[in-house]
């Protein structure tokens, strides 16, 4: 098992997924629910985002193979979309535009369920994690990689359901301030990240040692 791989893909995925800054819009969609019907909905927007991210992380390399896009330039357009996404986090950007989705699916949902939009795509399987889910299984080709990144995965997404089902309290504990200073300091080891990411992908094509 490489640690230090362990740790990148989970920071990484952690970050993307942002599961803390996510917990405010679960309690908003779900807003006067029975604590039953949270979990259900907790429950569905969890599973279904796992398997889609399994999907891309199995076969998003040979989807790219496909159509002709090499690995070192997915790493390089994934990398400066997760540098985008992670400004968006340091200028609260991000919030916003997730919760305009949160409030339009409230508007536009006939059967007031949440779970699949917004809540499993685009907020937590969204187009940053599915980019983050292939690159990790890029920089591991192999199955002991692809068990390593979706065992990851699987540890953030479990994360997100035990936060979705304490989520009031969460947000009790923390308050608007203490999330706000959370995704920021997210949003500055996303950037790191990304730049790596690029880094990684000039590498590939031979422009940096």
């Amino acid at each position: 098992m490489d640690a230090a791989f362990l740790i990148t893909a989970f920071v990484t995925l952690f970050v993307i997924i942002d599961p803390i800054g996510m917990t405010p819009l679960f309690v908003a969609l779900t807003q006067g629910m029975s604590p039953a019907r949270r979990r259900a909905i907790a429950l569905r927007a969890c599973v279904t985002s796992a398997l889609i991210l399994i999907v891309f992380a199995a076969f998003g390399e040979q989807v790219l193979g496909f159509i002709g896009i090499s690995m070192p330039a997915f790493r390089i357009a994934g990398g400066i979309l997760l540098f985008l996404t992670a400004l968006d986090m340091l200028f609260e950007r991000r919030s916003k535009r997730r919760q305009g989705q949160a409030e339009e699916a409230e508007e536009d949902d006939v059967n007031d369920d949440p779970s699949i939009f917004p809540l499993a795509i685009p907020l937590i399987a969204g187009p940053g994690a599915i980019a983050s889910v292939i690159l990790l299984a890029g920089q591991r080709p192999g199955l002991e990689g692809l068990a390593m990144v979706i065992g990851v995965m699987l540890s953030v997404i479990a994360m997100v359901f035990v936060l979705f089902l304490t989520s009031g309290l969460l947000e009790r504990a923390l308050g608007r301030v203490g999330i706000n200073v959370v995704t920021r300091l997210l949003g500055m080891l996303l950037a790191a990240l990304a730049v790596q990411f690029v880094l990684d992908g000039l590498r590939g094509f031979g422009f940096a040692a």
